[in-house]
């Protein structure tokens, strides 16, 4: 990978062989994908996920490329901002909106990726060329491009990136919420394209040697993924599945469930029920969203699990009593930047006040669920203190029913310094450095623990 202090020369450039092969064999179709998942990313609103759903008929290579490019210009998107925009006499063309986009996908493989600076920006312009928007500005995109395999070093030195790369209203936050030493810390960690972090059925050791990966004290597989994750030993067998090793935590933390009916509240895609069931629980999965639902039942089809699957408002739901429930809640998901960079530019500060509402009412209802006696985990892979600490707080407040059961470092083996004093957990993605960054890190994450039980007096 480029380094933002090391991008390739221009006598570098000039001093290697243009490739003969034509533009479809050089990854052109890879980079119209990445540019129009970019440009509806930052212009539609659209999920980095659903945004590259052109890539489907892409060859494997073509397609890991494609959402590198996306992922890699989401990531350092005020940096290479800030880096082109004054190469730009006028600024981005208001009426070319697609310019920057591909001005932006050219940049993203010249300054940080390992990518020959005349396939970038051959390519880019070939891009612009084709688009009736975009043809007239095909020379102005040649020569920007080529002048930042000249100059990009010195503009990158001029700029804080890591401020740069962080909308302003989360560094606020994040600086108010954890101290401004802990925001930049997290800030600077999402630059770092994060591994492959897997949830195996059995035997971690063994699938960590045959991954070339490592086994994490909370019993995670990490590896530096390269490749298409289905062509990885022990996928189509269903071994193991994908699962950030933070968001492995919330399930465990219900104890031994063999036996237990258990409800998996907004379940989809499905890791989390796939480790209930796994640890032999009866599991109810229930999401609201019948699409994400198919996925869910895809994904435990191949791991040869089985759950009860229920399509309804989680809100709403009349089943139970339960003896335990995962509440693993919607939220903004500003802990997993690293995997979801676009969730960065597309989340505004309104959002979190309508997600707390509804996580309230999420809450309050699964306990309403739960048998006396029964546990409940609430959870949510937000940084946001409204969507963690402060509803459980509300809930502790509101329901004499409820009851903290504070966790032990037994719950989380290696993580107990992420133990807050009240007994919930609470992870950052900069707290766990183990090496290198792309070694390092998890998701960011809140999980508290409930107990449902009498009435307690107050005073």
């Amino acid at each position: 990978m480029k380094t933002p202090s090391h991008p390739r020369s221009a006598a570098r450039t000039a001093s290697r062989s243009p490739e003969r092969r034509p533009p479809e064999a050089a990854g052109l179709r890879a980079r119209l994908v990445a540019a129009d998942a970019l440009d509806r990313v930052l212009r539609g609103g659209t999920a980095l996920e659903d945004a590259l759903d052109n890539a489907a008929g892409l060859e494997p290579r073509d397609r890991a490329l494609a959402f590198r490019i996306v992922a890699t210009a989401l990531r350092r998107l005020g940096t290479l901002r800030a880096v082109v925009g004054p190469m730009l006499d006028r600024g981005f063309p208001k009426s070319a909106p697609k310019v920057e986009t591909v001005l932006l996908v050219g940049a993203a493989q010249i300054l940080f990726m390992d990518v020959p600076d005349h396939a970038a920006v051959g390519l880019s312009v070939e891009i612009a060329r084709g688009d009736g928007t975009t043809s007239g500005f095909a020379g102005l995109i040649n020569a920007v491009l080529r002048r930042l395999t000249r100059e990009g070093a010195a503009r990158l030195a001029a700029i804080d990136t890591v401020a740069a790369d962080t909308p302003d209203w989360l560094r606020q936050r994040w600086a108010k919420a954890y101290g401004a030493e802990r925001a930049a810390a997290i800030c600077a960690m999402h630059a770092h394209e994060p591994a492959l972090d897997l949830t195996v059925k059995s035997d971690p050791e063994g699938w960590a040697q045959r991954l070339g990966g490592e086994v994490l004290p909370t019993g995670s597989v990490r590896i530096l993924h390269a490749g298409p994750v289905r062509a990885l030993p022990g996928y189509e067998d269903g071994e193991w599945w994908v699962q950030d090793a933070a968001a492995a935590l919330p399930a465990r933390l219900l104890g031994d469930v063999k036996g237990l009916n258990v409800l998996d509240l907004c379940a989809a895609p499905g890791g989390k029920t796939a480790q209930l069931v796994a640890a032999g629980a009866q599991v109810t999965a229930l999401d609201r969203s019948g699409q994400r639902l198919v996925r869910l039942s895809e994904n435990l089809a191949r791991l040869k699990l089985s759950a009860e699957v229920v399509e309804a408002d989680a809100a709403e739901f009349s089943g139970g009593p339960y003896d335990a429930i995962l509440l693993d809640a919607p939220c903004t998901a500003t802990g997993t930047l690293r995997r979801h960079p676009d969730i960065a530019w597309n989340k505004r500060p309104g959002d979190i006040a309508g997600l707390a509402e509804l996580q309230g009412r999420l809450l309050d209802h699964a306990l309403d669920l739960l048998k006396p006696g029964g546990v409940l985990v609430y959870s949510t892979c937000s940084l946001e203190p409204e969507e963690g600490e402060a509803q459980i707080a509300r809930l502790l407040s509101a329901r004499p029913d409820a009851e903290r059961a504070p966790l032990t470092p037994e719950d989380v083996p290696g993580l107990a310094a992420f133990i807050t004093p009240q007994g919930d957990l609470r992870t950052l993605p900069s707290d766990w450095v183990r090496g290198e960054p792309e070694r390092s890190g998890l998701d960011g994450f809140f999980a508290a623990r409930i107990v449902k039980g009498g009435t307690r007096r107050r005073g």
